[in-house]
């Protein structure tokens, strides 16, 4: 691993040398798969401040990776743009072919760590539920994304990015690969309530975010003919973008 002679004649590693050239371009590689692949948004986590939100089930094989990467696609306008008060049914197909188009996403990225990169790398399903009484997935996507500066969370819980809004899909790889984190992005709501004022199940209010409130009305939606997931979609629509 790059061995050099120090002044004394000692075969010395020269890998600190080098680290920032490897994390560049271990980055450059990566994030070139993810957007060749249709990857909207590509940021890079560090863990240690979200691990206390991962679930116990992978708390033993994403120990030794240091990093998350954060994938995110953009949601279709004109099927987001069609949502009025509940979700509907073009909507529930997109939510269904994006999360399966992220998991395929992630396992390309990992799949490229493990097999041309050398690292150690766990794809997480974008939107596979293992506690359904809180409707958690095996970590919360949101937050890797907001640790890897693509976003805020905003009053809906959702995770907002300042040039799409809350229309994005996220799905994340754990790896101990060798990179450069970002940084967790400044940024708030401001004077903007319009999540709060449409809310089917009065859940988001200037005091906070009542998931029960949320989860009572998604357990509803789920039972209309042929919606059959937690899904909505109204706050999602009502976050701004960028025109």
């Amino acid at each position: 691993m790059f061995i050099a002679d120090s002044e004394d004649g000692v075969k010395m590693p020269c890998y600190e040398k080098n680290i920032d050239v490897i994390k560049n371009e271990n980055r450059k590689i990566l994030e070139n798969l993810a957007r060749d692949m249709g990857i909207h948004l590509f940021g890079i986590a560090f863990l240690d401040p979200v691990r206390q939100y991962f679930h116990p089930s992978i708390i033993n094989a994403s120990a030794p990776l240091k990093f998350g990467i954060s994938l995110g696609f953009r949601l279709s306008d004109e099927i987001i743009d069609g949502i009025v008060d509940e979700p509907t049914l073009i909507y529930k197909h997109h939510y269904s072919t994006v999360n399966h188009f992220l998991d395929q996403a992630a396992l390309q990225i990992a799949n490229k760590i493990q097999c041309a990169l050398g690292g150690k790398s766990l794809a997480i399903p974008a939107s596979q539920i293992v506690d359904w009484k809180q409707q958690l997935g095996h970590l919360p996507h949101k937050t890797i994304a907001y640790q890897a500066g693509l976003g805020w969370l905003g009053r809906s819980n959702l995770l907002v990015n300042p040039e799409f809004g809350a229309r994005v899909r996220y799905v994340t790889v754990l790896t101990d690969l060798l990179l450069e984190p970002d940084k967790p992005m400044n940024g708030d709501c401001g004077n903007c309530y319009k999540c709060l004022e449409v809310c089917p199940a009065g859940a988001i209010t200037k005091q906070g975010y009542d998931l029960e409130k949320c989860l009572a009305k998604l357990k509803e939606f789920a039972k209309k003919p042929g919606i059959g997931q937690f899904i909505c979609g109204v706050c999602v629509k009502a976050c701004p973008k960028k025109d």
